[in-house]
């Protein structure tokens, strides 16, 4: 093996941004979508340092509105990293395909095959695995599929199990056709920019099929965890998959210590105090302050925020900044936005609350808290 069939030097990748992140509100009313911390690490992050591990040296983010605070903080990352972060406007929501069209000055610079990644995909990126798989059958495009329980629920991809090669896409079946579904990260020659225009364009339903047709599409089956974290419920899925998977490697991300049961990453500056239950399945962020008596499970809790004495917290997503009371009880996958207040002895059930309110009365139903 030369360095450079480990080190994919010259490789590029496009990951589709979009638009606002309306599906994550209110978090993404204070901070760009691909910005908010996934088990302490932006969403992005996660992504761009799978990619650069594998040799990738240019990202092109492919955004539908003018995102000045993720450009700043991408630039620092792109130092950091060693790699160039440049950004692709659409003037308009140009789909999953019209973006590639949009770059194609950047990626159809040299014949080297570049990746396409969903934004919001969390998994053990197999970037590295996708290549060789893709330069061993050789035709135009490879994209990752992963296992579903329910597949009437998705579209499903229906392949050639020993080769890989894709027949067809069938939209929600009824039947059972396949359990496989596209999992959102993919490698492509560049030739399937010769069948993109620049206009709004679906890459799922108005390229694949086309491709598959012509035989010149395959899939590589994902070994291990997926989850689209693009809205509250599955982001909370996707970050207990995740601890999962670290404490099957014996990561030294989670963290121990008393008062922590199970998969858990407690920022080193996060203060905890005594006879707490912290766990299975929490984040606590930079300067989080949890004081005496709190249980917290299947939670992420953000930079800044403060958890008081004797509170009980089930899947929830506390924003950064955010104070929740004493003898508080939140549950059911309740969000709080930026530097939101809860009054002591409170109850939310699967409440979503926007930036900056103060919340002095329980609510028992799942609702959006203007």
């Amino acid at each position: 093996m030369g360095g450079q069939d480990l080190k994919l030097g010259k490789m590029k990748a496009l990951i589709l941004v979009g638009g606002y992140g309306t599906r994550l509100r209110p978090l993404t009313l204070s901070k760009p979508k691909p910005l908010v911390e996934f088990a302490n690490k932006p969403i992005l992050l996660h992504q761009i340092e799978a990619l650069v591990d594998c040799g990738v040296s240019h990202v092109v983010l492919a955004v539908s509105y003018h995102a000045d605070q993720l450009e700043q903080e991408m630039q620092i990352e792109a130092a950091r990293l060693g790699i160039s972060i440049t950004f692709s406007h659409e003037k308009e929501p140009l789909g999953t395909a019209g973006p590639l069209a949009l770059a194609r000055d950047v990626l159809a610079k040299d014949d080297e095959p570049f990746f396409v990644l969903n934004s919001d995909v969390i998994c053990d990126f197999p970037f590295r695995e996708m290549v060789e798989f893709h330069k061993s059958h050789g035709r135009e495009g490879t994209i990752v599929v992963t296992k579903v329980e329910e597949p009437s629920k998705y579209g499903v991809v229906v392949y050639d199990q020993s080769t890989g090669q894709i027949n067809k896409f069938v939209e929600k079946p009824q039947e059972f056709v396949s359990n496989k579904i596209n999992a959102g990260l993919y490698i492509f020659k560049p030739s399937i920019l010769d069948r993109i225009e620049e206009k709004p364009t679906s890459i799922e339903k108005e390229v694949f099929p086309f491709q598959a047709e012509e035989g010149q599409l395959y899939c590589y089956e994902l070994k291990g965890f997926w989850m689209d974290v693009g809205q509250p419920a599955d982001f909370l899925t996707g970050m207990c998959l995740y601890l999962t998977n670290l404490g099957q490697k014996n990561s030294n991300l989670l963290s121990t210590g008393p008062c922590l049961v199970g998969n858990v990453i407690i920022d080193p500056t996060a203060k905890i105090g005594e006879n707490c239950r912290i766990g299975p399945n929490v984040t606590l962020g930079p300067g989080v302050v949890v004081e005496d008596g709190v249980c917290i499970k299947r939670s992420t809790v953000l930079k800044g925020a403060k958890i008081k004495k004797h509170s009980w917290l089930e899947s929830c997503i506390i924003g950064w900044e955010c104070t929740v009371g004493k003898w508080v009880r939140m549950e059911n996958v309740c969000v709080l936005g930026e530097d939101v207040n809860v009054k002591d002895e409170i109850y939310l059930n699967g409440g979503k609350v926007l930036p900056h309110k103060s919340i002095g009365a329980s609510v028992t139903e799942p609702q959006i808290i203007m």
